[in-house]
């Protein structure tokens, strides 16, 4: 698919209700076994499903002469600038690098990005006030909190660059998808068949569970011999 064209609406709505378990097993079956983002934990319970196109921002190490308190006077000190050029629909990922004694981001710049139509935020690091972020209208994940501010441990250098998030190499544009199972990440050029397959493979383990529910042994129904296959393409 073109990198920069949306989401088809059948590849948006089948990504809105599929699980992530079901994405990565399709992702497996295409050869990709690291695309799910370790360790993360989701701040807002009842904000858990998440979809959308990853906005990469990446941070380095702070430095004692460089990220000093002053600098929250600059509107456009690069954390920010960032979180205002994060469109709506899509999710900004962090890479802090798995380091959590300080925050990668606040209660305040998350509202604003809220406010600004993002689909999320995902960050290896940790988030700070957390009693802001469970009630917060946005699906964000992150490691834990931490009430630091980033200047002591990060320093923002780069947004829509490839990073690395939880382990996971992240591209600009790549979809992002999480769930009470946690957060994956899709390749954008197999975004819309991974989409589709995921629907249909978890129509067939619908039925397939019915049948399990109704006492068929494992053996020809999990997984589906080519009776059961044919006993679900018949009632479908």
């Amino acid at each position: 698919m073109d990198a920069h064209a949306p989401l088809s609406e059948p590849a948006m709505s089948a990504l809105l209700s599929v699980g992530t378990a079901t994405i990565t097993t399709q992702l497996l079956s295409r050869g990709f076994r690291n695309t799910f983002l370790e360790g993360l934990f989701v701040s807002n319970p009842s904000r858990q499903r998440m979809v959308g196109e990853a906005f990469t921002m990446r941070s380095i190490p702070a430095r004692e002469d460089i990220d000093v308190p002053a600098i929250f006077q600059d509107y456009d000190h690069p954390q920010r600038k960032g979180v205002e050029s994060v469109q709506p629909g899509q999710v900004l990922v962090i890479d802090s690098r798995g380091k959590k004694r300080a925050a990668s981001l606040g209660h305040i710049l998350a509202t604003r990005l809220r406010a600004r139509g993002a689909a999320g935020v995902v960050t290896d690091g940790s988030l700070r006030d957390m009693e802001g972020f469970e009630t917060l209208d946005l699906p964000t994940f992150s490691a834990g909190p931490s009430p630091t501010t980033n200047l002591a441990q990060h320093h923002v250098v780069d947004f829509q660059v490839p990073i690395a998030c939880a382990e996971v190499a992240v591209y600009p544009g790549d979809i992002i998808v999480s769930d009470r199972d946690g957060v994956v990440c899709i390749p954008r050029h197999l975004a819309e068949s991974v989409a589709i397959d995921s629907a249909e493979q978890e129509r067939l383990e619908e039925f397939v569970l019915a049948r399990i529910e109704d006492g068929k042994p494992l053996r020809g129904t999990y997984p589906p011999n080519e009776e059961t296959m044919r006993a679900y393409w018949e009632q479908r």
